[in-house]
């Protein structure tokens, strides 16, 4: 589709030049056809005024004719030539702009096929499990309430994670147009990270995870549940990818006119190629780390990516297979003039 695109588009640009040029070469060749004719009728006056024995010498403008119409003839000559490196060079670079122009959409394209076709996979599998549960409970006879009960809760699970992927997608679609900086106020970097640590707590006490922070406050211009958001991702991670018994530590500390906030685990680390993707969204679904059995479908590291990008802010993993990983946020500031009462 985008190489006929790209075609037809050359086409149009290669067209549009072309009639340029040759309007132009049009317009250029009476203008200096004209101006030799003009040189040539001053010429044969003054040889008339100079010499008045050619005043009435009808040969004296045709031997000048001749000379007059070779160089019309070498001027259309140039111009067919120029036209045809016009030709030849607009076609190049009318292919390269058409690229040029038609690549981001192509990419786009792309992306929100492979989004569309994640989503239908991702959406496929709790529904699937849903129907095979609750078919096999309706075709069983001898089906108890603690079978049904069991079949129940674990349709609700399903339930749950369902509600968490459309949640995170809506999710994806408020920051792709840009809404959370409607919202943006003064926060506490130090009441966001408490807040974060609050809300996985329970988790980290659910596997036997040690949390470890330490923490100086600074202010932040935007959206306090967005960068709450942020941790509590990141520490999502470290916690599920940690194994029993080991920490998970946060730093948050101010340097110039950045907050910086580094999470770090003792887990399996992430393989180098792994590494360059895991900010794609659905990722996980062909992760190495999938095997670890943790829930989730590969869209937390993406929905923070973006609202740190939103916030003007970017996280980077480091990572060393068998040492762990390090997942580092750099957020500016609050400027005095975003400063506001905080949230």
């Amino acid at each position: 589709m985008f190489r006929s695109a790209t075609f037809k588009l050359t086409m149009w640009y290669l067209a549009i030049v072309m009639i340029i040029s040759i309007v132009f070469s049009f317009a250029l060749y009476n203008v200096t056809t004209g101006e030799l004719d003009r040189g040539l009728h001053r010429e044969s006056q003054r040889i008339a005024l100079q010499f008045p024995v050619f005043q009435n010498d009808p040969s004296l403008q045709r031997q000048m004719d001749p000379d007059a119409t070779a160089d019309a003839h070498r001027i259309l000559l140039r111009l067919i030539s120029l036209n045809l490196i016009v030709l030849v060079g607009a076609g190049f670079a009318g292919y390269w702009l058409a690229r040029r122009t038609l690549g981001p959409i192509e990419a786009a394209h792309e992306q929100q096929k492979r989004f569309t076709s994640d989503v239908s996979h991702e959406l496929r599998t709790p529904l699937t499990a849903l129907r095979m549960e609750s078919e096999v409970a309706l075709l069983h006879t001898k089906t108890t309430a603690t079978d049904l009960r069991k079949t129940l809760k674990s349709n609700l699970e399903e339930v749950t994670k369902l509600d968490n992927l459309i949640n995170n997608l809506l999710r994806l679609t408020q920051l792709e147009a840009n809404e959370l900086q409607q919202h943006f106020q003064t926060v506490s970097s130090k009441d966001v990270v408490e807040t974060a640590l609050e809300q996985v707590s329970k988790l980290a006490a659910a596997r036997n995870v040690t949390l470890k922070h330490t923490v100086s406050d600074a202010s932040l211009a935007g959206d306090r549940d967005s960068l709450v958001q942020i941790i509590v991702i990141l520490l999502d991670n470290a916690i599920k990818y940690s194994p029993k018994g080991k920490t998970v530590t946060l730093e948050a500390t101010k340097q110039a006119d950045e907050v910086i906030w580094r999470i770090t685990d003792e887990g399996d680390g992430i393989e180098p190629v792994a590494l360059e993707h895991v900010f794609d969204r659905f990722y996980r679904a062909d992760s190495s780390r999938a095997k670890s059995g943790t829930d989730g479908y590969g869209l937390g590291l993406s929905i923070a990516k973006m609202i740190a990008d939103v916030h003007n802010g970017n996280i980077t993993l480091k990572s060393r297979v068998g040492h762990g990983t390090t997942a580092i946020v750099h957020l500016p500031v609050a400027k005095p003039a975003d400063e506001t009462t905080p949230a």
